[in-house]
């Protein structure tokens, strides 16, 4: 079978939602990223496999799946013929980061009231000039997934964060766009570097190039939904160049920046 990509992507006026994310993938597998946001999934055909907090999951199709911000996760066909996806990404605003060890715990949500409402929701945000129905539906939706996750034991600190790794992270954070070499982010922070890189690794089962990477591709998907051209979107992201932010962009997303840019 011929490998498909079939994407739609846009942001809608309804608070909250930082991108509405609809695929159709065949052979495509995503690497370990992370995102700023949280990712609401439902899968229609098929279905995906997924790592995340270094355990394997799956979606089937009368599950809900939400993903936590800033946990690394991937995912790959867990069918023949692939999947056929629809995404809502939503700001802490809609759910609070304290409900993050909750969603690592408790990932793929059985619930067909909440499954049926997800549905709706992106009906809804498929249309213009509905976005009054859409929020209303969000609510709901926001309502029974905290629910949901407030069922599970709250959870300790992880004691796989330590203060050099969340050192690490809070410095590429804070230069998503301008980047940190590794010997700076080293003096900076008093560590070798290879100890810095294994501490982190360790803590957030993802390389450091890999998390600063995931962040400047979901800067540039928010810059490419505003109209910018990917040539205007490379630099203001961090990317060398087009081809730069093209090869990553397509590794991480699926499609190339035009590709994705027109794709609504």
């Amino acid at each position: 079978m011929a490998a498909r990509q079939e994407v739609t992507a846009w942001r809608p006026r309804v608070p909250g939602v930082t991108e509405v994310f609809h695929a159709r993938f065949t052979e495509y597998a995503y690497p370990m990223h992370v995102h700023d946001a949280w990712t609401l999934l439902i899968v229609d055909d098929g279905a995906v496999r997924y790592d995340l907090d270094r355990h394997e999951h799956g979606t089937p199709l009368d599950t809900v799946t939400l993903l936590p911000p800033h946990v690394p996760h991937n995912g790959a066909p867990a069918t023949p013929d692939g999947f056929r996806k629809r995404v809502v990404y939503l700001d802490s605003s809609r759910l609070g980061e304290e409900l993050i060890g909750a969603a690592v715990d408790g990932p793929d949500l059985r619930d067909p009231l909440l499954r049926r409402r997800v549905g709706q929701l992106h009906a809804a945000l498929a249309r213009p000039g509905d976005e009054l129905e859409a929020e209303s539906r969000l609510t709901l939706v926001g309502e029974r997934l905290r629910d949901h996750l407030r069922r599970w034991p709250e959870r300790a600190p992880a004691p796989t964060d330590p203060a050099l790794a969340r050192g690490l992270r809070e410095l590429l954070d804070a230069r998503v766009v301008e980047g940190v070499a590794l010997a700076e982010a080293a003096r900076l922070l008093h560590a070798h570097p290879a100890h810095l890189v294994r501490a982190f690794s360790a803590a957030y089962g993802i390389a450091p190039h890999r998390y600063l990477m995931s962040r400047r591709i979901g800067r540039a998907r928010r810059l490419l939904l505003d109209g910018l051209p990917p040539g205007e979107v490379a630099p203001a992201a961090g990317f060398y160049d087009q081809a730069h932010l093209t090869r990553h962009f397509r590794k991480l997303v699926g499609v190339t920046p035009g590709r994705y840019r027109s794709v609504r």
